[in-house]
């Protein structure tokens, strides 16, 4: 059927992704999230994994400040564990690969608004995904007594 949608995961691939996660042992999840990001990131055919990754971003984004919900009904019905903070930054990466290379998915949507959704979830997904700046310890300083 390939693609039916502009979400997370409205096509093929994402909702095999999906399943898989929820078939898959809850200790293996994070790995195969991280997985297909790393993937993506190091492609050099974006198409095979594209929307694998956006739906891995999608459940990293979950999790993160600001994040919206993932509903089971679209994607995995198992609860995910909580992904570590580097899947952030991988996630933000693969979309932003996702987002801008001229032979991956971005070019190839036939109805230009359906082109215009999709770019604009994945702009969401990656202002939730940008990591937090590092916080810097405030320096002790004395206080006049």
């Amino acid at each position: 059927m390939g693609t039916w949608g502009t979400g997370h995961f409205d096509n093929d691939a994402a909702a095999d992704f999906a399943a898989g996660l929820d078939e898959a042992e809850p200790e293996r999840r994070v790995a195969m999230v991280r997985d297909v990001l790393v993937r993506t990131i190091d492609a050099t055919d974006l198409f095979t994994d594209a929307d694998e990754a956006v739906a891995a971003a999608a459940l990293v984004a979950a999790q993160c400040p600001g994040g919206a919900p993932v509903d089971p009904d679209d994607g995995p019905q198992e609860p995910m564990p909580a992904f570590p903070d580097q899947l952030r930054k991988l996630a933000h990466e693969a979309l932003a690969r996702i987002a801008t290379d001229p032979c991956g998915p971005a070019p190839n949507w036939v109805d230009p608004d359906d082109a215009k959704q999709w770019q604009a979830l994945l702009t969401r997904l990656r202002t939730v995904l940008v990591p937090p700046p590092p916080t810097v310890p405030l320096p002790d300083v004395e206080r006049p007594t």
